[in-house]
């Protein structure tokens, strides 16, 4: 099968598209034959070699967080899935998504969502979970229909994580403000914000009180918003853990209501991505494609991805038409 491969880290011109051998299901695992995947910050960091000495005794291996496309065949403990249906997932450490075919452990899938072609549902997985888990586990938003609006602040919303967490945050009741250069605006604003602010108009000392701050980029330390969160407030940060000491200290326990720090690991958690179809199938939740690229032009891709013009997601469509 085909695939785009890294053999060395560096810029795009490192990856490849390579013959490889196919993968076959185990255990608990379905066998999908590729329809598409997506870049996302994590791709060009692990390209790169930002993800550390784990990634590199890796090497060579194959790019792609996201999937979508058909389950061909099924291990022997499979229960939730057969041949046929259509399914999308986050893949763990090990990515391997930019390829015609790829096993996936049962647990990290779900049904696509129905209606919505594969190159958009793709583009889901990493980024809408992140914004999802970010804001439920971490942010504490919860639906509710009635009393005050929640107030949530999401710093880099033209991304692929921000432009999810605004449209999400809309449907958990919050009030949403999104930051992001001008020219990205009217994007934001339909993506379901309520305003949207450049970063040079961001002053901390001078707005919120903010019930969540999502920073997606990440790159915003907890000195800085701690003046702009509520009591209750939380800065919620997509970076797995704090660089900054004053940030390591944020997340220390303390007695009473007060501001705090909180980072993100996301997880590959079928469940939650069960509760996306549903959010897309329903018209709640739009799936930001910026551009589509074939799987022999993923070195663009990537380039294309690292670039200032991104607004939302790039998906690689793998399957040939």
């Amino acid at each position: 099968m085909r695939a785009a491969r890294l053999r060395h880290f560096g810029g795009p011109e490192v990856l490849r598209v390579e013959e490889v051998p196919w993968p076959a299901p185990g255990g608990d695992e379905v066998l999908v034959r590729v329809a598409a995947s997506s870049v996302n910050a994590t791709d060009l960091a692990l390209r790169a070699g930002g993800l550390g000495p784990l990634a590199a005794r890796q090497l060579p291996l194959t790019v792609g967080f996201d999937v979508c496309g058909e389950v061909v065949a099924c291990g022997p403990r499979v229960t939730a899935f057969r041949p046929g249906e259509r399914v999308y997932a986050l893949l763990g450490l090990r990515a391997g998504g930019s390829a015609e075919y790829v096993t996936v452990r049962q647990g990290r899938a779900a049904l696509a969502p129905r209606m919505v072609p594969a190159v958009q549902a793709a583009a889901v997985p990493l980024a809408a979970l992140t914004a999802l888990q970010a804001l439920r586990a971490q942010g504490g938003l919860q639906p509710r229909r009635t009393g005050q609006r929640p107030r949530v602040l999401v710093y880099g919303a033209a991304g692929g994580i921000g432009s999810f967490a605004v449209g999400l945050a809309r449907v958990l009741g919050a009030l949403v403000t999104g930051v992001a250069r001008p020219e990205k605006h009217a994007f934001v604003q339909a993506m379901g914000a309520d305003e949207v602010l450049a970063p040079a108009d961001l002053d901390w000392a001078q707005t919120g009180p903010w019930d969540v701050v999502l920073d997606t980029p990440p790159a915003l330390s907890f000195a800085a918003v701690r003046p702009a969160l509520g009591e209750r407030g939380v800065l919620v940060s997509t970076r797995p853990l704090p660089t900054r000491l004053g940030d390591a200290a944020a997340m220390l326990p303390r007695p009473g209501p007060h501001p705090r720090l909180a980072t993100m690991h996301t997880a590959e958690r079928g469940l939650d991505l069960a509760f996306l179809a549903r959010l897309i199938e329903g018209g709640e939740l739009r799936v930001p494609v910026d551009r589509v690229f074939a799987l022999d032009d993923i070195a663009a891709a990537h380039r294309y991805a690292e670039g200032d013009e991104v607004r939302g997601k790039v998906v690689v469509a793998v399957a040939e038409g």
